[in-house]
């Protein structure tokens, strides 16, 4: 899924027309341009020059995106199996959103919540009935929308459950990744993402993943308000939890007055077939954070849903945003969910899974693919593949035409698909034969 994609973003070439042959990721213009538009190499080297090496991106410096495709500036065109980490699940630049953008934009964009704006109420109602939930809360990203939530439960500790003042603990699971604040790197267990940056933040113990005796025995400790975890793992490595999981985890966390928090930033919205991942199993969180697709990339929208009981518990200057709940973010947000609620009424209760061929094994199928090439070096013509392994995160608006067109230069250059954690005795998500 995202598994450290600052190094592992992977993508798909087409060349400069559907039907040409395959063109490697990695292949860019060798020369400047002296006049016209910039080349790529002038765009990398300008971006390292002024810009902060916080990350490593692939070199293809790109221009444009519609759909599953996008073009750099070269007019090479690839398919797009990155999806903005699962922030385009509508596709690059859906007609639907841009008018909707294009629409507010010429009335108004930003009013902070000093005032009223006509827009923020229609989208909290349209929002908050869709996943059935009291209230929501408006942020702008996603680890915005995680901070949020470590806020309500710590609240809601203190005013609902009566944990002594400043002794609230939330637990979360190990191999978990939320963002990149302090708060966040506070409760990572990648080295990558905390070391030299502590002293940490206090309050949040970490326990294994899908580890429900684990998880009980952490919640025997009645200081702990909330256990977060995502439904399904991203920058761990695309890790599927055992069936019956999330059901265990709203069981044990009823049972001890604990908040239920589901992270569906990334595996929610469409990534599974299902509005939430959670879904899968019929359960209910207390609180679901969104994010990602919840604008289809055209701006940053998150959102924290729950009930009014632990939602009141915050007031009037506690808590707040400038851009949050602006009238801009709003229209853009209830467009994208409008194009996605089309398209699983196009496929009833799967917008990707078992759609796409060959083999699709279990509901965490559209989540994404991992590459294990057995020969990396063959993979260049269609993958850049940066390490012993490359996540490949399809469009939800992937259609089958253009899954099997990647499944065929796959298996042209000698790729083997799999998901990076499925047991060897259970199918393959997908796999392509060597022929």
């Amino acid at each position: 899924m995202l598994s450290k994609l600052a190094r592992l973003q992977t993508v798909a070439g087409l060349g400069r027309g559907v039907h040409s042959s395959v063109a490697s990721a990695t292949s860019v213009a060798t020369k400047k341009t002296v006049q016209g538009p910039p080349s790529s190499d002038y765009i990398f080297e300008r971006e390292s020059k002024y810009g902060a090496h916080n990350y490593h991106p692939l070199p293809v410096a790109l221009e444009r995106g519609k759909g599953i495709y996008v073009w750099d500036v070269e007019g090479r065109k690839y398919f797009d199996f990155l999806s903005a980490y699962s922030a385009v699940n509508q596709g690059h630049c859906h007609p639907k959103i841009v008018d909707a953008l294009k629409s507010q934009v010429d009335k108004l964009t930003l009013t902070s919540r000093a005032f009223y704006n006509n827009v923020l109420g229609e989208y909290e109602e349209y929002v908050t009935k869709l996943f059935n939930y009291h209230k929501v809360l408006p942020m702008n990203t996603g680890v915005e929308a995680g901070e949020t939530a470590c806020k309500l439960a710590r609240k809601w500790g203190y005013t609902v459950k009566g944990i002594p003042k400043y002794k609230a603990k939330i637990v979360f699971a190990a191999g978990n990744f939320w963002g990149r604040t302090l708060s966040a790197i506070s409760s990572s267990t990648d080295p990558t993402s905390y070391d030299g940056f502590g002293p940490f933040m206090p309050g949040f113990e970490i326990i294994p993943y899908n580890d429900l005796p684990a998880l009980e025995r952490a919640l025997q400790d009645p200081n702990v308000a909330a256990f977060m975890v995502e439904p399904i793992q991203g920058e761990a490595g695309v890790v599927v939890p055992d069936p019956g999981y999330l059901v265990g985890v709203r069981e044990l966390c009823t049972q001890h007055q604990v908040l239920f928090i589901a992270d569906e930033i990334q595996t929610g919205l469409a990534r599974t077939g299902r509005w939430l991942a959670i879904d899968h199993e019929n359960v209910r969180p207390d609180i679901v954070l969104l994010g990602k697709a919840l604008s289809g990339g055209l701006y940053p929208v998150s959102a924290v849903l729950c009930d009014d009981e632990i939602m009141l518990t915050i007031k009037p200057g506690e808590h707040g945003s400038t851009y949050g709940g602006n009238p801009l973010g709003c229209r853009v947000a209830i467009a994208a969910l409008e194009v996605l609620e089309l398209m699983k009424r196009a496929n009833p209760g799967q917008v990707t899974s078992r759609k796409q061929e060959p083999g699709v094994g279990r509901w965490a199928c559209s989540i994404a693919l991992s590459v294990w090439p057995e020969k990396p070096a063959r993979i260049h013509t269609l993958l850049r593949v940066c390490c012993e392994w490359a996540t490949v995160l399809l469009p939800a608006c992937c259609v089958a035409a253009s899954w099997c067109c990647f499944c065929h230069e796959l298996k042209s250059s000698g790729g083997d698909l799999r998901g990076r954690h499925t047991p060897a005795h259970m199918p393959t998500w997908a796999r392509i034969s060597r022929g």
